[in-house]
């Protein structure tokens, strides 16, 4: 089987292909960086991202911050992700950079202040 992505890593957005034989990465074409070969494997093999919600604030001047999770989270977690934020409640004052919260080791940090 054949995958075909446009990579995000840089500017260049090479097509890349990743072929996939037997469960195994067979080969890797159209990549100008090896940063974007590895990015394309992790697309296939194990894919992540960096997860944005918000969050309520209570005491707060706005009623909710904007927050996201400080690295990349498995696809097959972010349910279990969302569930978790969906009962997150923040406490005032947040300021950006601050964390909310930590979720199976990863923080949740704020993006504005409320």
């Amino acid at each position: 089987m054949i995958y075909r992505f446009t990579c995000i890593v840089c500017p260049l957005g090479c097509a890349i292909e990743v072929e996939v034989e037997n469960g195994k990465i067979k080969d890797v074409r159209g990549y100008t960086c090896p940063k974007g070969k590895e990015w394309a494997i992790q697309e296939v093999t194990n894919p992540k991202r960096v997860v944005m919600s918000v969050v309520p604030v209570e005491g707060g001047a706005l009623p909710t911050v904007s927050v996201k999770t400080a690295e990349p989270v498995p696809k097959e977690k972010i349910p279990e992700l969302m569930k978790f934020l969906a009962n997150l409640k923040s406490k005032a004052p947040v300021k950006i950079g601050d964390v909310v919260a930590e979720w199976e080791g990863i923080k949740i940090v704020a993006t504005r202040g409320a």
